[in-house]
């Protein structure tokens, strides 16, 4: 059976943030795009834009439905996982001859999470929860929402700083406490992610060629990785099922691997882009699947079982008779070995004309992830089946 067919779902206006809807009862594959036209005008005169958009993978088609984002520009776009119709946004907002970088929590104008897609023309509105940024936070790069169920909190990231914030049931945020990044040189943060981990009280940043661990509770540093990368560091992921392993990526056209508590050099480095690598993420049920997306228009798949929680495919049975004893389950038992699977490239995507800035797997579907390019090309694709036959039989 062939795999299926990669959906092409095109914006009319340039874009670069992307994320994955978190799962709601009916387990929708959905994706949120954010649409980044110069000014808050795309070429028909309209306002950025907020695309949610369903794929059905029976049909193998989508649906979408479009909301008003007039604030500015999007940069940053992140999904709550708890709620799936609250997310934040992190927009580019013109004041005169200035433009200060802002972020803004939003919710869905649905009446319940597994309400259908409309898929036609007609553009809502968002309906607004709180801001998150104000002259005193500064410019805001990014916004993480808490990955554990038990707490309502979120992280923003600025130039050189990050605050965390607690919000209720209707959306309010409220700063809770704060930590300032004091080094050399003042660098500033380029990208962050939260630690599924350690009870969800730690979070990573990376700046210039650095990689930095942050314990929330006590808002102090905990380890560094210094010189992680030979360029700039653009991105970072958490292996979702192993403790202290990361993939970072950046300007140097490199993909690496780091375990926390030994980091003096890589685990393993990949060299599978011509450019910058702009995003890694580990899928979240199968941590050996590994995707990169890169300013050289590729997205890369990648299987890293050395470095996974499924290192073994399977048992191999290698029954050895020869002997004629008849002993067959000795013979079975004795000679049982676990196969290891190699790491590999399981498929390079080339079905962008761009550069690939984002890419995200499904919350709800573990075969299934999307890519957005520059150009606003967002491309939906799917793990081969060879691949998933191989890791799930």
């Amino acid at each position: 059976m062939a795999d299926p067919s990669s959906i092409i779902y095109g914006l009319e206006t340039r874009a670069r943030a992307l994320s994955a809807q978190s799962a709601n009862e009916s387990e929708s594959v959905r994706f949120l795009v954010g649409t980044q036209s110069f000014h808050g005008a795309n070429e028909k005169g309209e306002d950025n834009q907020i695309h949610l958009v369903e794929y059905d993978e029976e049909r193998n088609t989508t649906q979408r439905n479009i909301f008003t984002h007039s604030v500015g520009e999007v940069w940053h776009l992140a999904a709550s996982p708890t709620n799936p119709l609250m997310f934040s946004t992190c927009y580019n907002k013109i004041c005169g001859a200035k433009a200060d970088m802002r972020a803004t929590l939003w919710k869905l104008p649905f009446e319940d999470e597994n309400q259908d897609l409309l898929d036609d023309s007609s553009i809502q509105d968002l309906v607004k929860l709180a801001d998150l940024g104000t002259d005193q936070h500064g410019d805001i790069k990014c916004v993480m929402f808490s990955p554990s169920d038990e707490a309502n909190e979120l992280v923003t990231l600025g130039d050189m700083s990050f605050y965390l914030w607690d919000i209720d049931s209707g959306g309010k945020a409220e700063v809770k406490s704060q930590c300032a990044l004091e080094v050399k040189g003042h660098p500033k943060f380029t990208s962050a992610r939260w630690d599924p981990h350690h009870r969800c009280s730690q979070i990573a940043t990376t700046n210039d060629c650095c990689i930095r661990g942050w314990d929330l509770r006590s808002m102090k540093q905990i380890y560094t990785i210094d010189n992680a990368h030979g360029q700039l560091v653009r991105d970072m992921d958490f292996n979702p099922n192993r403790q202290y392993i990361i993939a970072t990526c950046g300007d140097d056209c490199r993909t690496k691997f780091w375990d926390l508590r030994s980091s003096d050099k890589p685990l393993k480095i990949l060299d599978d882009h011509s450019h910058w690598v702009w995003s890694v993420r580990f899928n979240h049920f199968h941590d050996q699947l590994v995707l990169t997306a890169s300013s050289d228009s590729r997205v890369v798949l990648n299987s890293v079982p050395s470095l996974s929680s499924e290192p073994y495919g399977k048992l191999v049975d290698d029954i050895d008779d020869e002997e004629g004893d008849g002993d067959l389950e000795n013979n079975i038992s004795s000679t049982r070995v676990e196969q290891v699977l190699p790491d590999s490239i399981v498929q390079v995507f080339e079905e962008h004309e761009d550069s690939v800035y984002s890419v995200e797997w499904s919350d709800s579907d573990p075969w299934v992830f999307a890519s957005l390019s520059y150009d606003g090309r967002l491309v939906v694709n799917h793990v081969p089946r060879s691949e998933k036959y191989k890791i799930l039989l």
